[in-house]
């Protein structure tokens, strides 16, 4: 997977002796994944209301949706290749990288938004994201989509 046209993401999770991780369940689409652990990447070009999901198990299950506006006109997002999951377990640490095809995402640069649903030994549920707009997380909040990503500002 050297070649270009890739964005490659890490999620790192310290502490996580008690964290649920979904066994393999084959490279393939499904919906429902943020009932249990699952990384997620929210992207839009700014300024637009259209924006798309990806949602990435450790299982390796993997979904992607576009949006028309806010939480509006869900449907499947197409891709051409399946995302890469590569999920690992130590002791006390989970990472997850992914490799996502950038043809599947808006066109640089993005406002992007990267959360987590961490499901802990109970069925305990936490939702981490780079900003949280209220007291209830929503993810699909614009104020999530804190981060930027594209290429250097040119002179």
């Amino acid at each position: 997977m050297g070649e270009a046209g890739w964005l490659r993401l890490r999620w790192r999770i310290e502490g996580s002796a008690r964290l649920v991780i979904p066994h393999f369940a084959g490279i393939r689409r499904a919906d429902g994944l943020w009932r249990t652990t699952c990384f997620e990447l929210f992207a839009r070009v700014p300024g637009d209301r259209a924006y798309v999901e990806f949602n990435l198990s450790p299982s390796e299950n993997w979904a992607t949706y576009r949006f028309a506006a806010y939480r509006a006109g869900m449907e499947e997002q197409p891709v051409t290749r399946a995302p890469v999951i590569t999920p690992r377990r130590g002791r006390d640490v989970v990472i997850l990288d992914a490799a996502l095809r950038l043809e599947g995402l808006p066109r640089l640069p993005l406002e992007v938004g990267l959360a987590a649903v961490l499901e802990e030994e109970g069925g305990v549920l936490s939702y981490w994201a780079l900003a949280h707009s209220g007291e209830k997380p929503d993810f699909h909040d614009p104020a999530c989509f804190a981060a930027r990503l594209g290429p250097a500002d040119q002179p």
